[in-house]
């Protein structure tokens, strides 16, 4: 049984075939905008300082 591959997904990876330093890019932009170093404690702190949610956010009486 053959597994369908789109045309966009064999596209790209012809493309990153013929461009390998585009890879490279890739994992330094996610590194700018997305790997970030994660702070436990301020995430504890985060955590604790949250206010519950009403379940009904316009209900006055509640």
């Amino acid at each position: 049984m053959a597994i369908y591959e789109s045309e966009h997904t064999k596209f790209m990876r012809e493309w990153l075939e013929k461009h390998p330093r585009e890879a490279e890019e890739q994992k330094a932009g996610r590194a700018l905008w997305w790997d970030k170093p994660q702070d436990a404690d301020a995430q504890r702190r985060y955590g604790q300082a949250a206010v519950p949610v009403r379940p009904y956010y316009y209900d006055v009486n509640h």
